[in-house]
């Protein structure tokens, strides 16, 4: 395996030294296979909301095995999942479950460029949005923002229609706009940056982003890999952009255009 890993944030060569082999976990702690003892601050990068291994999870766990593990075609629990994400989130009307965020953000991409019938995105620096060709563009150079590839193997033509703009930048976003009337299909952000620090969003960024995109007729995609159910139950768009939404407009989820991923 390159790196002794099966995925590059695991890898250490920016830090140095060799990744650590996890053997078992539970609650807040790690033990490693040399048996070193860790307190997880990581969490699985966030589904281990509530700790490892908890007692009720495995017993659910375990009930709901003694059914299968895989059958290949729709399930009943499927849908009671469904259901509590709508639930949760009152923007959503369809679900569509995945098996990465890479695979949520290829498909929404997708999605929105037929629905407007547009190619060009915006996105924005730090924002990660998985290893799909579109958004693998380095953010904040100005190379970046001609669409150039910073990864090798992506061509020139797959990132091609992708802008970058710094994160909270609202000047750069109104250029965008002003410079491709019409052709923009999405703009596409973490309501919270966690790929490149903690970098939350200003009001006015949000105001801006949720006013351009509605004149613009161009769809607006929180990606909401990270956030949503750990941020709060419902993500940072039921946290926070709710009270914008509240100030800018009445909510109408007929006419609203935001995606969750």
């Amino acid at each position: 395996m390159p790196g002794g890993v099966n995925s590059h944030v695991r890898a250490f060569k920016s830090v140095g030294g060799q990744p650590i082999v996890i053997d078992s976990v539970k609650g807040p702690l790690m033990w490693d296979i040399d048996g070193n003892e860790y307190i997880d601050y990581v969490g699985s990068w966030g589904p281990a909301i509530i700790g490892h291994a908890d007692d009720e999870v495995l017993a659910a766990l375990a009930e709901t095995m003694k059914k299968g593990t895989s059958f290949g075609a729709p399930c009943l629990l499927e849908n009671i999942l469904a259901e509590m994400v709508i639930s949760a989130v009152p923007s959503i009307e369809m679900v569509r479950f995945v098996n990465s965020g890479t695979e949520a953000c290829m498909g929404v991409l997708r999605l929105a460029r037929a629905f407007t019938g547009r190619e060009k995105i915006i996105k924005f620096e730090g924002c990660y949005h998985g290893h799909a060709d579109p958004f693998l563009v380095k953010a904040g150079s100005g190379v970046a923002t001609l669409g150039l590839p910073d990864s090798p193997g992506v061509p020139k033509a797959a990132t091609f229609e992708t802008l970058t703009s710094p994160y909270n930048s609202i000047s750069t976003i109104e250029n965008f706009f002003e410079s491709n009337k019409g052709e923009i299909a999405a703009v596409i952000l973490e309501p919270i940056v966690g790929n490149a620090g903690f970098i939350p969003p200003t009001l006015d960024f949000l105001n801006t982003l949720c006013t351009i995109t509605k004149e613009n007729d161009t769809l607006l995609i929180f990606d909401e890999v990270m956030t949503d159910f750990r941020l709060s139950y419902g993500g940072a768009l039921l946290h926070s952009f709710f009270k914008l939404f509240s100030t800018v407009r009445p909510y109408n989820r007929a006419s609203a255009s935001t995606m969750i991923l």
